[in-house]
């Protein structure tokens, strides 16, 4: 197995296992104080990252108003539904919901007009992907999964698309390092998780070692440690070359929560995860043969809204052409100016 692949497994083991470490933590945390210890530990871990770097966080208001809005999005605002919603629902299917994030991208692109001749393949898709989540929810059955709990990690889901969205216009390719943004953005998050302890963040703790363990691996290895990880596998291969996490994420987390946690497997469940998958599928192979100028992203292409550009597409800008005046040539000698990327500054962030 390659470097390369070896680390898309381990980002799949990480980010899959996420949904088993909060399902432990809220054994002696409440959601509130799961969230916090999350975002606090993940950005305590990159400070030091920064700090041993010597990388900078963001200055000014404009890009920290940006990044406030991500954070709100792509971290607080999911990590606390997921919390919420994990309190009623296994982890395994909480894995599974969280797959449908980019239905939620393109059906949100379509709705604002963003997303322009839709191509069947792409439309099929997305109805096949929402198909999928009722055939998980099954309705139509008294023991189906229609919850609170659920519809929480749908809105998580939900959530993460409009970060995304967000995040591609506002926060990506500005010539900040990916180390510094990832920070920040944690940093962020956790003043806006600390305004919500008076709801819910100062019942009593439960300090049971298995939920504390729970947490600490959660806040610094699957919110922290992943959280960059991310980056730096976009920034070094490419989100095509991790397309593959997507789609191992809610496997992941299904044979981790029936093993670990002995959760039941129910084979409608794992149908309508099939079924969910393929679609996401179909509505990321439309977009990438028919894009003119897809977007880059820093996560996961099975997980975000549009698929990534090769860096030596970046290198290589489209000519541009002139109507009325020819092109003026270069003095003899001088040679052509050639463009550089910055190899930690990626085109598009995940979470």
């Amino acid at each position: 197995m390659s470097w390369a692949g070896a680390r898309v497994g381990v980002l799949a083991l990480l980010w899959g296992s996420t949904f088993l470490w909060i399902k432990l933590a809220l054994e002696g945390l409440s959601p509130v104080q799961v969230t916090l210890t999350r975002c606090a530990l993940g950005a305590l871990l990159l400070l030091g990252l920064c700090a041993s770097m010597r990388v900078r966080l963001p200055r000014g208001r404009t890009i920290w108003r940006h990044l406030f809005v991500a954070a709100f999005f792509c971290n607080a605002l999911p990590f606390a539904l997921f919390s919420l919603g994990q309190q009623t629902i296994d982890s395994g299917l909480a894995g599974v919901l969280n797959a449908t994030t980019p239905l939620w991208s393109l059906l949100i692109g379509v709705t604002i007009g963003t997303e322009r001749g839709l191509r069947p393949v792409r439309l099929g898709g997305l109805l096949l992907g929402f198909a999928g989540i009722v055939l998980i929810f099954a309705p139509w059955r008294q023991a189906g999964l229609v919850s609170w709990g659920a519809l929480a990690i749908l809105g998580a889901a939900a959530s993460y698309a409009i970060a995304f969205t967000y995040m591609g216009r506002h926060l990506v390719g500005k010539g900040t390092p990916t180390l510094a943004l990832s920070t920040a953005q944690l940093i962020a998050a956790t003043g806006l998780t600390v305004l919500t302890v008076p709801t819910g963040g100062l019942e009593h703790l439960e300090l049971a070692p298995k939920a504390l363990v729970a947490a600490v691996v959660l806040g610094v290895v699957a919110t922290g440690v992943t959280f960059h990880l991310t980056y730096r596998i976009i920034a070094d291969e490419g989100a095509t070359n991790a397309a593959t996490v997507g789609y191992l994420l809610p496997v992941v987390s299904v044979g981790l929560g029936a093993v670990v946690l002995d959760e039941p497997l129910s084979v409608r469940v794992i149908a309508g995860m099939a079924v969910v998958l393929v679609g996401v599928g179909m509505t990321r192979r439309g977009k990438a043969t028919t894009a003119a100028a897809p977007q880059p992203s820093i996560l996961p292409a099975a997980l975000s809204p549009a698929p990534s550009t090769p860096p030596t597409a970046l290198a290589a800008p489209a000519p541009r052409v002139t109507l009325h005046h020819p092109p003026t040539p270069a003095p003899v000698g001088q040679p052509a100016p050639v463009a550089h990327q910055d190899p930690t500054v990626v085109a598009a962030p995940r979470c």
